[in-house]
């Protein structure tokens, strides 16, 4: 196949998506790459995935959409969800609110020692129990914290309870409110190791298990009768394997999450490592994890995730809540050593904002989109919001 010369693909949208649209009709390879453009198939999830490359500008297409729930609570007047009964019964409702909207996925960070969502599985089951397509998971679960053969189990009955639509987003954590909370839990790193390392080193064995490969010594006189050969945990729910993604806020641990066949979550907080904007760090840090997935011998295709808080301006109360004007990348510090950039969020009228979103290079680059959302505005509010980038963004920018 020849290359495109440059006049064949010029920096307006319809053209680029015709010469694709006659591609993705004619040729059926996993990987096209050009000299001007990339075509990524992502078969994980069924949803094809298209980046299109012109200048510095990016057009990704098929999308998964979700939101993102930090779930906080306050006793504030002014909160709509003011204890955690209000805020886990309202995720389960704006879990069922997103997928009647069409939403694809309904996520929710862990925290502890905070009023905001911490044991996530009871919450995933139940949302599983009420909802029938839409995706459901972490971003993430600080296996800091995590005993990894009791997490062997919790995941497994939600994952079945849920029919297998679990995608459990895992990793080392971030600072907590308290000092190293984990040690409140039981835990503490072997000697010479840190406490990314400890979180780390329970992932790696969460991993193990869920082979499903048998390691216990069973009683010769059990009370009830049990397979032959040695005991794994039970319930294990086949393909969850496939569903683990690793939250990575460095390189060096995307390219690690690839070389263990994880997905990959990348938020909107990262180290900096060049000083260039976030976005483009960041899509710099997904082609890593792809580069070294690749490079794994890894069969599958594997999903990337981003975060971004996007907030489309359609009424007055997204305009009083959201309309105070152009947000910009900051920067801060994680700990005393680790200097990280924290991405900007969008918040504008749809025409305006779907042309801020095609310069979001990170957000091409991904497969999949996370909303993070402001829960403590309620469920209507924030199926609201979801609905809004559905129907005035998605469709301008190609991901429906």
């Amino acid at each position: 196949m020849q290359h495109p010369g440059k006049g064949t693909i010029r920096k307006t949208r319809d053209i680029c998506r015709r010469i694709f649209t006659r591609l993705v009709n004619t040729f059926h390879y996993p990987l096209m790459t050009f000299s001007h453009a990339r075509l990524t198939f992502s078969h994980a999830g069924i949803t094809p995935r298209i980046a299109i490359r012109v200048g510095h500008a990016y057009i990704a297409d098929m999308k998964k959409i979700g939101f993102l729930s930090f779930g906080h609570w306050t006793p504030s007047p002014q909160s709509q969800a003011r204890s955690a009964a209000d805020v886990l019964l309202q995720s389960i409702d704006l879990a069922v609110a997103a997928e009647e909207l069409g939403a694809d996925g309904a996520y929710f960070r862990v925290h502890h020692f905070a009023r905001q969502l911490a044991s996530p599985f009871p919450l995933l089951a139940a949302v599983g129990a009420r909802t029938s397509r839409i995706e459901i998971g972490t971003a993430v679960i600080d296996m800091r914290y995590e005993n990894p053969m009791y997490m062997i189990e919790d995941a497994g009955a939600a994952d079945l309870i849920a029919k297998g639509r679990l995608q459990l987003g895992i990793s080392r954590g971030s600072p907590e409110q308290v000092i190293d909370g984990w040690r409140y839990f039981g835990y503490q790193p072997g000697e010479g190791q840190s406490d990314a390392d400890m979180g780390r080193r329970h992932a790696e064995i969460f991993l193990e298990l869920l082979r499903g490969e048998g390691f216990a010594q069973p009683n010769p006189r059990p009370m009830f009768p049990n397979p032959p050969g040695l005991l794994r945990l039970e319930p294990l729910s086949q393909g969850l394997r496939e569903r683990i993604w690793w939250g990575a806020g460095s390189n060096a641990t995307a390219v690690w999450a690839a070389k263990l066949g994880m997905n990959l979550q990348s938020s909107t907080l990262k180290s900096d490592e060049t000083g260039e904007a976030f976005h483009i760090q960041q899509a710099a840090q997904i082609r890593a994890y792809r580069t070294a997935w690749k490079e794994a011998g890894h069969t599958r295709e594997p999903r990337v995730s981003v975060s971004r808080s996007i907030f489309a301006l359609v009424d007055d109360r997204d305009r009083a809540y959201f309309g105070n004007g152009q947000e910009e990348d900051q920067i801060g510090f994680i700990d005393e050593r680790t200097r990280a950039i924290f991405g900007r969020g969008y918040a504008a009228e749809p025409d305006k904002l779907i042309e801020q979103l095609k310069t979001d290079e990170a957000i091409a680059e991904a497969d999949t989109l996370l909303l993070t959302v402001p829960n403590q505005l309620g469920v209507a509010y924030n199926a609201h919001v979801i609905e809004s980038i559905l129907t005035h963004v998605a469709p301008a920018m190609g991901w429906r």
